[in-house]
């Protein structure tokens, strides 16, 4: 049966090609968060850390929230796969670790924000780090717009 994609599939088959296809993108997106992560665990052992103003740490503390909060989002559908795949109910385990992966991009785009915004700030001055993060999240918008459009004035997907 084929589907309006020209795909000859069932959709038990169309769930399984998506589920494959949303843990490959969870493979890249974790594998990001880990390197933030891991960044932001080794600053709090530079010996320059205690020279953090009280600002500086909030702001820190935040984004080692932001990465957990990445990291759990990004674990998520794993977990409801597990808990539910014997059930037969894998297309409501796609729908949801679709909303999951689209939570966990949202995360980590608000943490590359945050952290490049950090860098600047630590490295050279508040007034820096606020025109990084600014700078940075116009990046982020324009490209989440661009993906939310890029559909817009296209009958068919091309290969």
């Amino acid at each position: 049966m084929s589907d309006e994609h020209g795909r000859d599939e069932t959709p038990e088959e169309r769930a399984d090609r998506n589920f494959e296809d949303i843990l490959q993108e969870l493979r890249v997106v974790l594998t990001g968060t880990q390197l933030i992560s891991g960044f932001l665990l080794a600053v709090a052992f530079q010996s320059r850390f205690e020279d953090l103003d009280a600002d500086e740490i909030v702001h820190y503390l935040v984004l080692v929230g932001l990465s957990a909060l990445a990291t759990l989002l990004g674990l998520t559908p794993v977990a409801v796969h597990r808990l539910h795949f014997a059930k037969r109910r894998k297309g409501m385990i796609v729908r949801l670790a679709n909303a999951f992966l689209i939570a966990t991009l949202a995360v980590v785009s608000v943490l590359v924000v945050g952290v490049t915004s950090f860098i600047f700030e630590v490295v050279v001055s508040s007034a820096a780090g606020l025109w990084a993060a600014v700078g940075t999240g116009a990046v982020v918008v324009a490209l989440w717009g661009t993906a939310l459009l890029a559909h817009r004035g296209r009958s068919s997907v091309q290969p």
